[in-house]
């Protein structure tokens, strides 16, 4: 009779701890897909309910990402954002009707001038309205994005411009030489191994690297001026290399406002005749 008690007792309370175990993970099912559902209506990670597409413009910009540029778990390893990138949010921007405007924080100091272009270009494309906002420094290849967006913002304290071009680099022949190395130059051409940083630069490559570089850098003075309505020539005295602060910036037209990411969801908010609700895309 006792050891039938005891079996009776034992599968009530296996029943009973089953059906506990039931009522927990379902309580916590739902208040995980309940607390789930207001963070993603609050931060808008999943893009439901926003009506501004949020691009991040942080590192070095690049054309692409190449498979060095990340980690075995697919993450990136360097800060860097490509111009592939931005350009595929812009194109899904645009098809999605929910969305009214585009915001770009930057902070960068620029990159590839091909990036930077492209960059640049997928903005001023963009039939909704875009608003850059540059952070600690939106510079170089970063700025010429920037200027693609219809205002740009910056703080007081960003660093904004160096309109120029450089292909600088370390000459390492007096490091080779202690080492014991010697450079063997086998190539097809006079001009094929130029800027190899293990022999010295010629006078004649020199001039050739220059004059490109100085082609390039007229191209990034007309596209700054045509961009931000400037005189060519007031950019060409501006396009030095150096970089200037917020409040200068906004004095010489490289800038439209001064203001901090409050002030920019503010503006849009009036731009688009609603609140603004930003759903980060990169």
């Amino acid at each position: 009779m006792i050891e039938k008690l005891f079996k009776i007792f034992k599968v009530s309370f296996f029943a009973i701890g089953v059906l506990l175990v039931i009522i927990f993970w379902s309580a916590l099912s739902y208040f995980g897909i309940f607390y789930a559902k207001e963070y993603l209506a609050s931060e808008s990670v999943a893009g439901e309910g926003c009506n501004v597409a949020g691009i991040n413009l942080r590192g070095d910009v690049v054309t692409y990402h190449s498979n060095d540029s990340f980690n075995d778990q697919g993450g990136l390893i360097f800060d860097q954002t490509s111009a592939d990138e931005v350009m595929r949010v812009m194109r899904e921007t645009q098809a999605d009707d929910s969305i009214k405007a585009v915001m770009v924080e930057i902070d960068s100091a620029g990159g590839s001038p091909v990036g930077g272009e492209e960059i640049m270009k997928a903005l001023k494309d963009s039939p909704k309205p875009v608003v850059a906002y540059i952070r600690n420094v939106g510079a170089s290849s970063a700025y010429l994005a920037a200027t693609g967006a219809d205002t740009i913002f910056a703080s007081r304290f960003s660093d904004v411009g160096s309109i120029g071009m450089t292909m600088s680099y370390l000459q390492e022949t007096e490091r080779d030489k202690k080492a014991g190395l010697t450079y063997i130059d086998l190539s097809s051409g006079k001009y094929k191994d130029s800027g190899n940083p293990s022999r010295p630069l010629s006078t004649e490559e020199k001039q050739l690297f220059m004059r490109d570089i100085r082609i390039g850098h007229e191209h990034f003075v007309k596209m700054v001026a045509e961009n931000r309505r400037l005189d060519i020539a007031k950019v060409r005295g501006l396009a030095d290399g150096s970089s200037l602060t917020g409040e200068f910036a906004k004095k010489a037209g490289l800038i439209d406002e001064i203001g901090t990411s409050s002030d920019v969801k503010k503006f849009l908010s009036e731009k688009i005749g609603e609140p603004v609700d930003i759903c980060w895309q990169n």
